[in-house]
């Protein structure tokens, strides 16, 4: 929360959105459904201040309102959850799709001389799901292709996908070495946009695990073979491919006949 009323602060067109990558579902903390808008420095107009019911600490009152609905989206998706069993993986493809989705949305929505630049900050604590690589890349490539940075600050374990996301879009990548300065890194490492960042002694960049995912058992491999039709990515040899149906001719090495021996007569 203090990173996004650090965003919105630092000028007066920024724009925020908080989504949350559960589990079961991915949701909009805010702008959730009870915000008519989600500019809050804007043209939000009389359907935002609505919204804010006062500041009892002297804080900025749509700053205050915006994070206790932030507070109230989360704590209604925690109730409404059944968790089972240790599950860990999150839908973050799909969060992160929402998010494009969400920014072609507010592009459309600018007039003829503004222009929007656009960015992701992934704050990730669960492990990686090999099943969402194919999603995942998809997302990945059309927020290349919208030029759209992807940042990632990783809580726990290292994520092989999210390095890719920040190397392939330009983005930065940090796994926090020390969790009680978690504020101070966001605000030190993501807070700047991209021309700021070029002026500041950031941490460099870490190797970037490109393994890909096959599409039989969903593990990440280093060698394997690839589907010369559709691309498909598989870690043990097949004669048909899974995903595309298509049958290869596998070409053998030829035969070699046995030469005759020549039996000699004796004289």
């Amino acid at each position: 929360m203090v990173l996004g009323n650090s965003h919105l602060l630092m000028n007066r067109t920024n724009k925020l959105a908080v989504i949350a990558s559960h589990t079961q579902e991915s949701r909009f903390l805010y702008p959730g459904k009870r915000w008519a808008a989600a500019d809050p420095f804007g043209e939000g107009g009389p359907s935002m201040e609505s919204n804010c019911s006062g500041s009892k600490d002297g804080k900025y009152e749509l700053l205050t309102a915006i994070n206790d609905a932030i507070a109230e989206e989360i704590k209604d998706l925690m109730t409404k959850t059944d968790m089972k069993g240790q599950q860990t993986e999150t839908l973050l493809a799909g969060s992160l799709a929402k998010a494009l989705c969400y920014i072609n949305k507010m592009g459309k929505d600018l007039k003829a001389n503004q222009e929007i630049k656009s960015r992701i900050l992934v704050i990730k604590a669960a492990e990686d799901s090999a099943l969402q690589y194919m999603n995942f890349m998809n997302v990945i490539f059309s927020a290349q292709k919208q030029s759209i940075l992807i940042d990632a600050c990783v809580l726990d374990s290292d994520s092989g996908l999210l390095q890719q996301a920040c190397d392939i879009t330009g983005g930065i990548y940090l796994k926090v070495p020390h969790m009680p300065s978690l504020l101070q890194y966001l605000l030190w490492v993501f807070l700047p946009d991209q021309e700021q960042r070029s002026q500041l002694v950031l941490p460099p960049p870490v190797h970037v695990d490109y393994r890909a995912a096959c599409f039989c058992h969903r593990n990440l491999i280093e060698i394997g073979y690839v589907c010369s039709v559709c691309l498909s990515i598989f870690c043990n040899f097949s004669p048909i491919c899974s995903t595309c149906e298509t049958a290869f001719k596998i070409s053998l090495p030829p035969v070699m006949k046995a030469k005759k021996k020549k039996l000699k007569v004796a004289a």
